[in-house]
Parts: C-alpha cells; sequence; structure tokens
C-alpha cells in the first residue's frame, strides 16, 4: 500500500511539473501583456540558443512578430521543428512542451491562450447572424 502511495505522489508530481505555466517556468522569456475572463495574451522573446522548461498552453493562436525557426520537444520526446516568417498566425491545440531557438534570429511573438474549454460538436449547424 505504501509503495502504491508513493506512486500516486510521483504522478502527481510529475503531472505539476509537465503541466506548469509558463509565466513562472521562463518568466525571462514569457510576459502577460492581456488578461481578462476569457483569454490570456502572452509576449514571447528568446534568442538563438535559448530553451524553455516543460511547461503547458490550452488551446491557443500564435502571431509571429518575428521570423524565426524552433524545435518542440513533447512529453515522451517526440519533436518537431517549426519555421515562421513575420505576421504568420497559426492555431495550436493544447500542449505541453519545451521550446529551443534553433535558428540564427530572434523570437518575437504574441500567444493567445483560450481560458474557456472547447465545446463539444453536437453536430448541429452554427446559428447565423440575422442580417
Amino acid at each position: 500500500m505504501r509503495i502504491l502511495i508513493c506512486l500516486l505522489y510521483v504522478v502527481m508530481a510529475l503531472g505539476e511539473v509537465w503541466a506548469q505555466d509558463p509565466v513562472k517556468t521562463d518568466s525571462d522569456k514569457y510576459q502577460v501583456v492581456f488578461e481578462n475572463e476569457r483569454v490570456r495574451v502572452l509576449q514571447y522573446r528568446d534568442k538563438p540558443g535559448d530553451k524553455t522548461t516543460m511547461h503547458a498552453h490550452p488551446d491557443f493562436v500564435v502571431v509571429s512578430r518575428s521570423a524565426f525557426k524552433r524545435r518542440l520537444t513533447l512529453p515522451g520526446g517526440k519533436s518537431a521543428m517549426r519555421e515562421f516568417k513575420p505576421g504568420e498566425v497559426m492555431w495550436t491545440d493544447a500542449q505541453s512542451h519545451i521550446g529551443e531557438n534553433i535558428g540564427d534570429t530572434d523570437t518575437d511573438v504574441l500567444i493567445i491562450e483560450l481560458k474557456e474549454p472547447r465545446q463539444p460538436k453536437t453536430g448541429r449547424a452554427t446559428p447565423q447572424l440575422q442580417r
């Protein structure tokens, strides 16, 4: 029974590490520029070679303000490489990752995190506005 309780604490602790707020884990790179009950807008800046710790985002939109190249490492070790151009906008589902600037330019992005959970799909059409 003690082993089971110890394992439970370890799993809970790992969950906390994997789901950390990036503003807390990487406060030198993330800054909250706006927040209300529905969204949180973060400014993220880093330099070539910079790397974040594991952190989590809810569903979010990225707005690139600079050209940059980075590697994202997901829990479990799978990684993906992404390149952005200034003005590029991208939707991303909720995820945890480590980010690393692997290019030769600074990263400057706005990240708009959604606070409201995604609504389940009902199969019904979205109501249209009346004109």
